[in-house]
């Protein structure tokens, strides 16, 4: 060996011992943060920072702000630049420059930092997203510390489908549908589970962040099956609610659809949370034609004295008396219903139940079936009935326009002394992504005005190139266990995606889970006319 060739080999050593000695690799993620421009999205009424704000360049590479609203910006060839970026997202609104952009120049700099502040648009504000990857990836790149431990990966959980919660034995119990898994396309479609600890309970302030505590498979660290059926199918639960059995024991119980396809059950049933294997086990099967059943996300309330389960589905409509024994038998479950008694359902030739004079009457009915919105639609357009006699009949406060709600939550707010829908339209200025809010004296209505308080509908480009985009926030859900300020402020979450929305373009990182927005019951712009008012 030549001294040429000695020394060159040396040299190749030296670099390989450098680049993997823990100082290199120290050295390397302490000088990340150094080597981005960090660009901070704010909202400009709360100077908090907004997750899922595009900032797009000119040559069309996209970039999304994380949780804490931060893009850790470090592009080879478009540091020390002036960089222009289209900044939008959906519910709030960037100005225009003098030639109708919707944007501003970056002058990019390692370690450099720029503040834009965004209008909030949407009623609701958008907080951060609760599950998947890379959460907090950009305050990490930043140098920053994220407000929750688990900033970056939570047991392998990428994406996941839309959540049922109730409070068991001092925590809240929450359950996703099908979870996507970081190592593989095929995750879990048995039903993810989680515990969240209260904020009075050690809990983290909802204002902050949710950390689920995932109910783990110890053999791939992944997600355990929650309901480990052998049959084939996914199995998705709702109707998740707590009582107390006849034994006086405090105890989950669930409705859960094994499902063929998006539509199409193959099997359901009742079930209950065992807390020795930490899994639902089957309780007793539902006929698969039945609709009184539990479903949607339940609420409880006394009327008269007797106390109830209430089912949003997504109208409170279906109800069972709080009582276990009623619970387990679903011969006892009501309808608040315009059918005549035991009359099934045939929207072409309904059986209505009025009276001598023709009123039109809802009643709380067993062995007779509740009518979906969609049905009462169609009633509608039959001219059998008409809207100011359903006590289930949302129209926009502003314009009048019908809102056709096809999925949300009811809950009771102490606030507003009234019950508050957090609902989803159907069919809307996207197909799944408008939010609505409303309420009612009582569970059963009159449910009339409602006010938008998100969307997912922007105009994206300039000029001749504008077009509307959209996504969806499907199965929005309050989560009452986070009220704060006895109830002037509450907190709801959904599912993220462009599952229904015919955008073919997916959000990275953010596709497919759970986003928590708040919502501010003393805002004004949530004034509702009276319910007598009569609509436009």
């Amino acid at each position: 060996m030549t001294l040429r060739q000695f020394l060159s080999l040396i040299a190749r050593l030296l670099i390989l011992v450098l680049a993997a000695s823990p100082a290199a690799a120290a050295g390397a993620s302490a000088s990340a943060p150094n080597a981005c421009h960090v660009i901070e999205v704010v909202d400009e009424q709360t100077a908090r920072g907004v997750p899922l704000v595009e900032l797009e360049t000119v040559d069309r590479v996209r970039y999304y702000t994380d949780s804490n609203g931060l893009v850790a910006f470090n592009e080879p060839g478009l540091m020390n630049q002036k960089v222009f970026f289209s900044v939008s997202s959906f519910g709030y609104e960037f100005p225009e420059d003098m030639f109708g952009f919707r944007g501003t120049i970056v002058e990019t700099a390692a370690g450099g930092t720029t503040k834009l502040k965004i209008k909030r648009i949407n009623i609701a504000e958008r907080l951060y997203r609760i599950t998947g990857q890379g959460i907090y990836r950009d305050t990490i790149l930043a140098g920053r510390k994220p407000p929750v431990e688990v900033p970056l990966l939570n047991a392998q959980v990428v994406g996941q489908d839309s959540v049922q919660a109730s409070v068991y034995r001092g925590k809240a119990y929450c359950f996703w549908g099908d979870t996507s898994k970081l190592g593989y396309p095929l995750g879990n479609f048995r039903t993810t589970g989680a515990t969240v600890a209260l904020p009075g309970g050690g809990g983290l302030d909802p204002a902050v962040g949710v950390v689920p505590k995932y109910f783990i498979d110890p053999q791939s660290g992944f997600t355990k099956q929650m309901i480990p059926l052998t049959e084939p199918g996914p199995v998705w639960i709702d109707g998740l609610l707590t009582a107390t059995d006849e034994s006086g024991q405090e105890r989950m119980i669930a409705h859960f659809s094994r499902m063929q396809d998006l539509g199409t059950r193959l099997e359901r049933g009742l079930i209950t949370f065992d807390d020795a294997s930490q899994t639902f086990k089957k309780l007793q099967p539902v006929p698969l034609d039945t609709r009184l059943a539990p479903g949607g996300h339940p609420f409880r309330a006394t009327v008269d004295g007797q106390a109830y389960f209430y089912f949003a589905v997504p109208y409170p409509c279906v109800r069972v008396r709080a009582a276990w024994k009623s619970i387990t038998d679903l011969s006892s479950y009501e309808a608040f219903t315009c059918l005549q008694q035991d009359a099934p359902l045939d929207v072409n030739a309904p059986k209505l139940d009025r009276d001598a004079a023709g009123k039109l009457r809802f009643a709380w009915k067993k062995n007779t079936p509740p009518l979906e919105p969609r049905e009462l639609e169609e009633l509608l357009k039959k001219q059998v009935i008409g809207r100011d006699e359903l006590p289930f009949r949302l129209s926009d406060a502003e314009t009048g326009k019908p809102v056709l709600i096809h999925g949300g939550s009811v809950y009771f707010n102490d606030f507003r002394k009234k019950y508050v829908m957090i609902g989803l339209e159907l069919r809307g200025a996207s197909t799944l992504g408008e939010i609505w809010y409303a309420e009612s004296p009582k569970p059963e209505g009159p449910w009339v005005h409602a006010r938008k308080i998100v969307t997912h509908r922007r105009e994206i480009g300039q000029g001749l190139g504008k077009r509307a985009d959209t996504q969806d926030l499907y199965n929005p859900t309050q989560q009452p266990f986070f009220d704060q300020q006895g109830g002037r402020i509450i907190y709801f979450e959904g599912t993220y995606t462009n599952s229904f929305s015919g955008n073919p373009v997916q959000t990275p990182r953010y596709e497919y889970n759970q986003m928590m927005y708040r919502l501010d019951l003393s805002d004004p712009r949530l004034k509702l006319p009276p319910d007598d008012t009569p609509t436009k």
